[in-house]
């Protein structure tokens, strides 16, 4: 056998366990284990509630952070919000620009299987997000006070897929 037969033939088996590793296209690896424990919030999300819809985007984690978007979409007009969660030397964060404005950062302050709490006490509202994957569905809540009063919201996002 030559040389560029047997070259061919590793590459060939090369590909080809590439492609079983990764059955659906290039495999990231998330090089921090605290992100890849938060993998299961990637994908693309969407629901309507009350005449808006959401969707929310977020990709795997790697190099330190997933990024994210949020956005309502409804007659009234329409928000949209960057989101990223990153490693800081303090922990994990959740980072959101509403509108693309200033940053805000809520650090995870607890964690599960398929479950996510982001805090920051300092913040009027939210001052917590939830993020749980439940039955398929990503449910979303955030928490806080207006005007000194309680203020709490919640959303049940799907899988979204692209219309026909």
């Amino acid at each position: 056998m030559s040389t560029s037969v047997r070259a061919l033939a590793l590459i060939a088996l090369g590909l080809a366990g590439c492609r079983a590793s990764a059955p659906h296209g290039f495999l990231l690896r998330a090089s921090d284990p605290a992100l890849a424990e938060l993998a299961w919030l990637a994908g693309s999300w969407a629901g309507e509630e009350g005449g808006s819809v959401s969707e929310e985007h977020w990709t795997l984690p790697a190099g330190g952070l997933m990024v994210g978007m949020h956005r309502d979409v409804s007659a009234r007009g329409s928000f949209f919000e960057a989101l990223r969660i990153e490693r800081r030397a303090e922990g994990i964060f959740y980072v959101a620009q509403p509108r693309g404005g200033a940053p805000t950062a809520f650090k995870l302050v607890e964690r599960g299987r398929e479950r996510a709490v982001f805090e920051n006490p300092a913040h009027d509202h939210p001052r917590r997000i939830l993020y749980r994957l439940e039955g398929g569905a990503l449910r979303v809540r955030i928490e806080g006070s207006e005007g000194g009063k309680p203020k709490a919201s919640e959303w049940r996002w799907l899988p979204a897929t692209r219309a026909p």
